[in-house]
């Protein structure tokens, strides 16, 4: 079994919009480097000013080097059907990949991360880092930062562990099906392990157990598995690898419930690597205000944080036609409503035969107004959704009230419910938002037979 070990100085932190300035392989059979290569790489682009004040590397270093595609054939031959290791070896196989691809030269191999076995072999260090771990393990290193003394570093770390690997940890690592390689660096694959095949919402931690990722999941192992596979080498990616320190769950009973607490764990803790739920808002609302003459005027605007609306809507269209209804339903005036000119205002609404009220004193047209927003209210259904439990001995709800998502949580099958109040007393409260409110219905209409309407669920408990 032949490794090469493998280190690399670049010009920035992912591979995609970075190039390599330096690379250093060394092959190594087991007992001894066998062959060995060095060379600078001209990347270009420009070397940053913090990349040279850690490497010692600048433009005028490299000008005269061979650009990758030069090499790219050596290095593929030095690199094929060798086991791949480096210190934190996503970093430099992501760069080598994707660049070996580039130049025509389509690239995978099997991993082997020094971090990681260091994490096994050498348990309970306080860091892992190449120049901090080599301190604490006696081990020589020089020219830090760059590829030749670090890729010797590396070289000596790796023996050392292979000596030290006394309950056959890389082999484990190795083995067809283990996803050791493909965790990040700093991940605990007993963390990985321990995660359920159930639905729920999981939790990446940095080095200091601040969540920095929410995300939800039906199925928990298989979705964090997900995060890992691939070698995306988008920057995103690459730091968030880098600052996953370890994973926490909570099992939900059913895949909504998973949904919806991610929803409002994203609210209640601002993950950092979170993007997409962070910036849902609802689109458009049904604000109210007065005039001058004192009439009540209904309108559909732009949702705005600054004002409360009365009803939020996903789209224009779907506000506009909710307040056609209220319209007619109360005699309304279309003008005063913003839903273009209406005829006994002087001018004709050519989109509906609307009856306008507008030449009524303002209290008597404010009251209809006011009508209107009370049935509004009381048109929100009330209604909860009973569903599997985490386990077969309970059951789950999700509770929606006035048209708004009240809160959730699980009874036991063994408790005794007689009214609507004893479910409700018994599950936890939550803010509820307009996201959360479209997840609740589009299930509502997959799924009608496990919705209860309030009303059916009090006669039934009546008549027990």
């Amino acid at each position: 079994m032949e490794y090469a070990i493998v280190d690399i100085e670049t010009t920035g932190g992912y591979a995609s919009a970075n190039s390599i300035t330096e690379i250093a392989i060394r092959i190594f059979d087991g007992s001894r480097v066998i062959d060995s290569y060095d060379t600078l790489v001209r990347p270009e682009q420009h070397i940053p000013l913090y990349i040279t004040s850690l490497t010692g590397i600048d433009d005028n270093m490299v000008c005269d080097s061979p650009v990758f595609e030069d090499v790219a054939k050596e290095i593929f031959s030095l690199l094929d059907r060798r086991i791949f290791v480096a210190h934190n070896v996503n970093f430099d196989y992501s760069f080598l990949k994707y660049q070996l691809d580039e130049a025509g030269y389509p690239y995978t191999a099997q991993k082997l991360c020094t971090v990681r076995m260091a994490r096994k072999i050498k348990p309970g260090l306080h860091s892992y880092n190449l120049g901090n771990l080599c301190n604490m393990l006696h081990i020589p290193i020089e020219n830090r930062h760059r590829a030749s003394g670090d890729a010797d570093a590396t070289v000596t770390l790796f023996s050392k562990l292979l000596e030290w690997d006394t309950e056959g940890a890389i082999l484990s690592m190795l083995k067809k099906g283990s996803r050791e390689q493909q965790l990040p660096p700093n991940l605990p694959k007993k963390d990985f392990e321990m995660l359920p095949d159930n639905p729920g919402v999981y939790y990446f931690r940095d080095q200091r157990g601040k969540v920095i990722y929410v995300g939800k999941a039906k199925n928990i192992r298989k979705r964090v598995a997900q995060h890992f596979t691939g070698n995306n080498p988008n920057p995103q990616r690459q730091n968030f690898m880098r600052e996953i320190y370890s994973v926490t769950y909570e099992v939900c009973g059913t895949e909504l419930m998973a949904f919806i607490l991610e929803a409002i764990e994203i609210k209640r803790i601002w993950p950092k690597h979170n993007r997409a739920l962070k910036q849902y808002e609802p689109k458009f609302g049904l604000f109210t205000y007065d005039d001058l003459a004192g009439y009540k005027h209904l309108s559909i605007g732009k949702y705005n944080k600054s004002l409360l609306p009365v009803q939020v809507f996903t789209t224009r269209e779907g506000g506009i036609h909710k307040l056609y209804e209220l319209v007619r339903r109360f005699g309304l005036c279309a003008s005063l409503c913003r839903l273009g000119n209406c005829e006994l205002c002087g001018k004709v609404d050519k989109r509906s035969d609307l009856l306008c009220t507008a030449n009524e004193p303002p209290e008597i047209y404010n009251s209809k107004v006011t009508q209107a927003l009370s049935f509004l209210k009381e048109d929100m259904p009330g209604f909860y959704i009973m569903d599997k439990g985490r386990h077969k001995n309970e059951k789950s709800y999700v509770w929606v009230e006035n048209g708004n998502f009240y809160g959730m949580g699980y009874i036991d099958n063994s408790e005794d419910i007689h009214s609507l109040e004893d479910i409700k007393d018994r599950l936890t409260r939550y803010n509820g938002n307009h996201y959360i409110m479209q997840l609740i219905i589009s299930f509502v209409c997959k799924y009608p037979g496990k919705v209860f309407k309030f009303e059916e669920s009090l006669n039934l408990y009546q008549k027990d």
